[in-house]
This record gives C-alpha cells, structure tokens and sequence, in this order.
C-alpha cells in the first residue's frame, strides 16, 4: 500500500509500505479522509519524534478487515478511528483527567513503523483495546466520511468550552480564527454564548463573522479592549480562549476578561516561550488561568452527535483537498496559508 512515511525533519516519503497485519482482536481500516492537524504538522517540522513513522490521526474510512475475535463490526462498516482512548481505571481516568493517562497517550494506531496514528496510508490498523473500548465510532449513513473526519477536532475544542463552563449569555473572546478559532466560534454559539474573535488577517476576520461571530477584530487593534468593554456593559470577556500560540493574544486575554473571568490555554506554545506575569493581576481579579490539552472520552458521544447532526457547519471550515502523495505540499500550504486557507484535507484513496 501507499503511504506518506516521515523520515526525518521536513523529509515525507511517499512509498509502498507493507499493508499492516491483524490480529484476533483488531481492525484494519481503508482509508478515505484524513484531517491534517497542527499536531501533525508540527511532529513534522520539528526533531521532535524519532523516524520512520507514520501520522494522521483525524481519520474516517471503511472497515476492510476483522479479526476473528472482534464483535459487532463488519467489513464494509464506515467508521471513526479514534486513536486515545484511556485505560478507565488509572488515578488519572478515575479523576476524568483522561488525557493524562498514559494508555491514552500511548498512541498504537498503526499503519506500520512505531504505532503514531497511520492516517496518512491506504490503510491503518486499529489494535484490540481501541476497538473494544469505543475507538471505532459508526458514521451515519447520511454523514460524509470529510464531515465525519470533525469528529476528533470537535472533542478537542468541545473539552475546552466544557472545562471553561461556557454557559448561555456570557461573552467568549477566541483569539485566532484559525480552523481550530472558527471551531471555536461554532461551538460557543451552540451553547447559547456570544463569541468575538481576533485575527490578523482580514479574510479571517470576514470568514469569523461568516460562522457566527457576534464580533471580529483585528488582533493589532490598540482599542480591542475597550471595544469589547462596549459590547458587555463595561465588565469584559466572561472567558478568553486562545487558539493562538502568542503571548501577545495572552496579555491581550488580561485586559479583555472581565474580573472573576476565565483564560484557557488550548494552543501549545513553544517549550522556550515563558511569560512573565504579575501574580497580583490573578489575585485581585480573581481570573483563572486553565489549559486544556486534546481530547475527552467523556465528551466524545456528544462531539459525535454535534458533528452527526449537524449542530455545526463542518463543512464551512474545509478549504484545501490534496492527494497522499501531496501530502509535502500540504503541510507547505498549511504553514504559509493564503488568505483562505483553513482545514485541509489528505484522500489516500485518490
């Protein structure tokens, strides 16, 4: 079969690989869509994991294959791989801090070389505890395998509006109308709050309003914050989600939330960045700072039935399709984006 192999910093390799064996209790998945995430990218970009390996992790396919021991699952099903999925019984699953749990993190979806989730090949094997613990989830009939490959993405996202307790009537500002900002924008809409968001470029700015944003501002606007007092009767932002790396977006984030508000970390900084702060300034107004890092098996149901029945619009975030084997010109597209470059999405079958 065909994959897209890393072999070392920026170097993909588009070669046959041998289709992955199952055992008993495993599923192999062909492949039909693929998410490229910024996680991918990254693990892409930088030294950051040894080589050869095979990424993707935002997938939607058809089951091609079953282990004589799997139940419930038939070749031809369309389905959802899902590749955390946590033990359930460690301090860390009893506390529901899943993400934490080392099960979780040990990523063994495998399209060959060290398991690293195997989106990006013809086919991926997903091992016996993600099949019998809910890592195959079953696309409706009437869902595409593109809108289906959301599935992930929206757990991400919907984690950290559930952990920031984003209630009806507040005022969200997201800083970033990226694909993960515009997710943003999407999900605190549907539950009943008033989103702002900031970006630096204009179509991104537009392209916020178009999916819901009460308000879009530039992000360099020196009057952000008073503009945002305006529109909340001088208190502020309820909660400032960033889903930009930046430590300007951060201190922005101080003085658009209001006092007794909330900012929440959800874009991964570089491990050099450090940003300094005045303790005081969380003291006397009582904001708390949280992060929130991938996904929840907790909200995972309810990120497939958003996306399912079409809570929100997944398919207004899709604007690049490239083949596998143009995966490299992806990832180029994706760190130096046009104007209207948001989700892009990787075919391995084309």
């Amino acid at each position: 079969m065909k994959a897209q192999v890393f072999r070392g910093v920026n170097q993909l390799q588009y070669e046959d690989v041998p289709k992955p064996e199952i055992a008993a209790d495993e599923v192999l998945v062909q492949v039909q869509v693929v998410g490229l995430c910024q996680s991918d990218i990254k693990k892409i970009k930088y030294p950051l994991l040894e080589p050869p390996r095979i990424f993707g992790h935002e997938t939607a396919g058809t089951i091609a294959a079953i282990g004589a021991e799997v139940k419930n699952w038939n070749v031809g099903d369309r389905v959802i791989v899902l590749h955390h999925i946590p033990c359930m019984h460690c301090a860390y699953c009893l506390n529901e801090n899943f993400s934490m749990c080392e099960v979780y993190k040990n990523i063994t979806t495998t399209a060959g070389f060290v398991p690293s989730g195997g989106g990006f090949a013809e086919y991926v094997k997903v091992p016996g505890h993600i099949v019998r613990n809910g890592g195959l989830m079953r696309i409706p009939d009437d869902v595409t395998f593109e809108q289906a490959s959301f599935v992930e993405p929206t757990n991400c996202c919907l984690k950290a509006v559930k952990k920031a307790q984003i209630q009806p009537g507040q005022t969200v500002l997201i800083t970033g109308a990226g694909p993960i900002g515009l997710m943003f924008i999407m999900l605190v809409k549907y539950f009943g709050a008033s989103a702002i968001a900031t970006d630096l470029l204009p179509s991104r700015i537009e392209k916020a309003l178009s999916v819901g944003a009460d308000a879009a501002f530039d992000a360099r606007d020196p009057d952000l914050s008073s503009k945002i007092q305006a529109m909340t009767q001088g208190m502020g932002a309820d909660v400032s989600l960033l889903a930009v790396p930046s430590d300007k977006a951060f201190f922005q984030a101080i003085d658009c939330t209001r006092k007794g508000g909330k900012i929440l970390f959800f874009a991964e900084f570089p491990d050099e960045v450090e940003i300094p702060i005045n303790p005081n300034v969380l003291y006397r107004r009582e904001i708390d700072l949280m992060g929130s890092y991938s996904s929840s098996y907790r909200v995972q149901q309810l990120a497939a039935d958003i996306v399912f029945q079409r809570r929100i619009d997944v398919d207004a975030l899709i604007s690049d399709r490239f083949p596998l084997k143009d995966l490299a010109k992806a990832v180029d597209r994706a760190v130096s984006p046009t104007p209207d470059t948001y989700k892009i999405l990787i075919y391995p079958q084309q």
